[in-house]
């Protein structure tokens, strides 16, 4: 394959183009941590690998020397074979040059020169050879066991940046698949771009990649087979290929699409300040959607006039089961609060379960492997609510933060009227709480997310007795179209045109406005210019999305007239295909206004604007 250029096709989930170099993380037998090292740190890691390599090896002499008198010979061979390959040059140092020229820690390096060196063996022709390979893989399995029994590396603690190193050269991220907290260690990284195997649209690793902005393709099937450490690769984030080994003219052709994509990107940045009015003069709050607290900086520079939806279980994840108490809550709620200087933060209370598990948590805890489908078990509110202590420690930390500002708080995937009493009596139980001892705390409005049909279709209930309602449409879609939107199989038929899905939608922006109550949708819809026409022609006010997709909804929403589009609605949802409509109706409302030839293109052709 030396050479030899291929291209591998996937779906796009996060636009733009990059180039760089390929790093894999491997799915290895033991889960092996991937951090980039402090550069003044590089010595004391490469030291760490090499002391690791000591310890197997006073292993393997230990093991030598109390074999049995009547034991094989070939045992006796195989340890020296295995004493020999630990300490190969092409092996250790090898390695220790991962460390040195990348700063990856040094269980990565080691995962990645297996990965290279396994490749090399399957490569050999000889069968006697080609089953050394099995030696070379526990002998690195060995290592890694050391080195988690060993000194710890210099790993950030949680909610810390992650140093950008890693050389010179960019680089993007090749795997299987991507936990939800990995990513969360990757998000402040390097990488300029993510390839996996597995994943739809709306999964953990898109949602990510498009919040740093960055190229992304998922279910690429084999793409961690094919593709090798080191590989130059070209992601293209719109069309969901991914090119290995280009050709000069495919890789100057693709660095001219991104010196283009740069441009638009600065013409956008200068809408930055400019309120998101249309043209008939209707406000819109354009809110973002965060991680961790680190994230509110950035939504304010983007642009955001608040915090429509902070993700707290971030807060819970890559903690080695520890979770966090009141008090660090607390904290990160207030600097949250603190950093978006008195406009709203809208806080989402813990959406654990499916795609998004807590390790070190018992399958009593949270059902995660015993579950057949995990979407539709114990999650979101169904798990706060099996677990009041925790609840009720979460719900005192988001009380104690409204002290310092705005604070909403939301209240995921509720589906019924019981729910809705349950939930709120622990609220006020925390209130109790906080009197009794004696803690300051401030009122926050309660809101709930529409993500089950039931839930919209019942909605007067919902309305009743919270102060507003967040449409997340990445799972109302899910439940609606009953496909687990985290599964390349069926990831085709995740549909956000679907007119049962848009008439969920409409009927509760409708019944929600109706009611004097706050409407707004964070699900990946609000960050799609695709629907932004749509959407405000539907009565909605208020988008919330990623930061780094504020400036190109901001875009659309001052080139629309609703008064004009209003009326095409109940067209648009009675049609057969959603889509095409849209396009042809909305086009021909706007051919003769203020936005002239821009709104001939139908909003497929627009996502990627």
């Amino acid at each position: 394959m030396v050479g030899m250029s291929i291209q591998i096709f996937g779906l796009p989930v996060s636009r733009g183009v990059a180039i760089g170099r390929a790093v894999l993380v491997a799915s290895s037998r033991i889960d092996v941590p991937h951090v980039f090292i402090d550069p003044t740190l590089i010595d004391g890691e490469v030291a760490r690998l090499f002391a690791a390599r000591d310890v197997v090896a006073a292993e393997f002499d230990a093991l030598k020397r109390d074999l049995p008198a009547d034991a094989p010979a070939e045992l006796a061979a195989l340890l020296d074979v295995h004493h020999m390959l630990l300490q190969d040059e092409a092996l250790m140092g090898a390695s220790a040059d991962w460390i040195r020229q990348r700063h990856y820690n040094a269980e990565w390096a080691l995962s990645a020169q297996l990965e290279v060196l396994a490749r090399h063996f399957d490569e050999m022709e000889d069968a006697y050879l080609r089953e050394r390979k099995a030696d070379l893989e526990q002998v690195v399995e060995r290592l890694l066991r050391s080195l988690s029994r060993g000194v710890p590396s210099a790993v950030p603690a949680p909610g810390e940046g992650v140093h950008d190193f890693g050389g010179d050269e960019p680089l993007v991220l090749v795997a299987s698949d991507i936990a939800p907290a990995d990513m969360l260690s990757f998000k402040r990284s390097v990488f300029k771009g993510f390839v996996t195997d597995v994943g739809g649209k709306t999964s953990h690793t898109a949602i990510v990649a498009r919040s740093m902005d960055i190229p992304a393709v998922v279910g690429a099937r084999q793409a961690s087979n094919l593709i090798r450490q080191d590989d130059c690769i070209i992601i293209d984030g719109d069309a969901g290929l991914v090119i290995v080994d280009p050709s000069p003219i495919v890789l100057e052709e693709y660095r001219f699409r991104q010196r283009q994509s740069e441009l638009e990107r600065s013409r956008l940045a200068r809408l930055r300040h400019t309120p998101a009015v249309t043209l008939d003069g209707e406000r819109v709050e354009l809110v973002a959607n965060i991680e961790m607290p680190e994230d509110a900086p950035v939504a304010l520079e983007a642009g955001a006039v608040g915090v429509g939806l902070f993700r707290s279980e971030f807060l819970f994840m890559n903690r080695g089961g520890h979770l966090p108490d009141e008090e660090e809550q607390y904290d990160a709620y207030r600097r949250a609060v603190e950093a978006m200087k008195g406009l709203p933060v809208t806080i989402r209370t813990i959406d654990i379960g499916a795609d998004k598990p807590l390790e070190g948590m018992t399958p009593s805890e949270l059902r995660q492997e015993s579950v057949l489908n995990p979407a539709l078990g114990l999650r979101a509110i169904r798990w706060s609510l099996s677990e009041p202590s925790m609840f009720r420690r979460q719900l005192r930390a988001l009380l104690r933060a409204a002290v310092h500002g705005p604070v909403k708080v939301m209240i995921p995937m509720l589906s019924n009227l019981r729910e809705i009493r349950q939930t709120l009596e622990h609220v006020d139980h925390a209130r109790r709480q906080l009197v009794e001892a004696g803690k300051p705390f401030g009122e926050v409005e309660l809101g709930a997310m529409i993500e089950v049909p039931a839930a919209a279709l019942t909605l007067p209930v919902f309305l009743r007795h919270f102060d507003f309602i967040s449409i997340g449409t990445n799972d109302l879609i899910q439940y609606t179209l009953a496909i687990d939107r985290t599964d390349e199989e069926v990831s085709h038929l995740y549909d956000p045109w679907n007119p049962a899905v848009l008439g969920l939608i409409q009927t509760s922006i409708t019944q929600a406005r109706a009611a004097g109550r706050g409407v707004s949708v964070c699900g990946e819809m609000a960050g799609d210019p695709a629907f932004t026409e749509l959407l405000l022609a539907m009565g909605l006010r208020t988008f919330s999305m990623h930061p780094t997709q504020v400036a190109a909804i901001k875009q659309r929403v001052l080139r629309v007239d609703t008064r004009r589009l209003a009326p095409l609605v109940p067209e648009v949802l009675a049609s057969d295909d959603p889509e095409a409509a849209c396009a042809e109706l909305f086009a021909a409302a706007h051919s003769g206004g203020a936005a002239g030839g821009a709104w001939m293109a139908s909003p497929s052709a627009l996502q990627s604007a």
